[in-house]
């Protein structure tokens, strides 16, 4: 707290004596400081500007007050000082993100650095106290080789193979932290779109390598399996066999 003014280096002065010295010191209103008024051994007074609520910065970062002493003659005669108080920031306010849940999708295979979204905080201090730092937060397994954000920017991208055959959706918590330690969290939501990257799988479940030449219309000779490990359109199959072959195929 600072206090810039004349009273840090003046005391307040009357050379008249009894009640045509000086008598009361008058603070203009304000919420937070009072004054104390005290008498010295000789008679002559003082007052002490006292705080006596906690001060907030980023509600007020610097107050004006005027302090007034009088003395008791008549015509009345005061003097008038102005105190002007500049807060100093402490570091009491957390960082808070401007969404408590992000959402972004994403492509399978996509390129390492491919930019996936951003994060924002803010932190209502000022200096080293409001600035911002950027993490992923109790991030599991192999998801930290999967994705990288910038500490400074928030920006969140790709850092390595994406496979939406072994995740189809991330949810990765996001803390923002600022030079004194204050955290605020938040979450990402990453869906994976698939990308047709797989073949069908044939797997033959039976097989027989001969047919009787009066084997009755229906008969089974084999049973295929097919499988495409896409979603959707992806792995939709649609199975065909040489139309000049006296077989078709029948899906089951």
């Amino acid at each position: 707290l600072f206090l810039s003014s004349m009273a840090h280096q003046h005391t307040p002065f009357d050379p008249d004596v009894g009640l045509n010295a000086l008598q009361n010191y008058i603070l203009s209103p304000n919420n937070y400081f009072i004054l104390k008024q005290h008498a010295n051994p000789d008679g002559s007074k003082y007052a002490e500007l006292v705080l006596q609520k906690p001060l907030d910065r980023e509600e007020h970062p610097s107050l004006s007050l005027k302090v007034i002493a009088v003395d008791g003659g008549n015509p009345q005669r005061s003097g008038t000082v102005n105190i002007n108080v500049s807060v100093l920031d402490a570091n009491d306010n957390a960082p808070v993100f401007n969404q408590s849940i992000y959402r972004a999708v994403v492509v399978e295979n996509a390129p390492k650095g491919t930019y996936i979204t951003t994060v924002n905080a803010t932190d209502a201090d000022i200096g080293t106290n409001g600035e911002v730092i950027f993490s992923f937060a109790k991030i599991r397994g192999f998801t930290v080789d999967i994705f990288s954000i910038d500490e400074n920017t928030g920006v969140i991208s790709v850092a390595g193979l994406i496979d939406y055959e072994k995740e189809k959706k991330y949810e990765l918590r996001l803390e923002a932290r600022d030079r004194g330690g204050l955290t605020g969290t938040s979450k990402v939501i990453i869906d994976i779109s698939d990308v047709n990257d797989n073949f069908p799988v044939i797997n033959i479940m039976s097989f027989s390598n001969t047919v009787s030449e009066d084997a009755p219309i229906g008969t089974t000779i084999a049973v295929v399996n097919v499988k495409d490990a896409d979603s959707e359109k992806n792995g939709q199959i649609n199975c065909a066999i040489d139309k000049t072959l006296p077989f078709k195929i029948q899906s089951s």
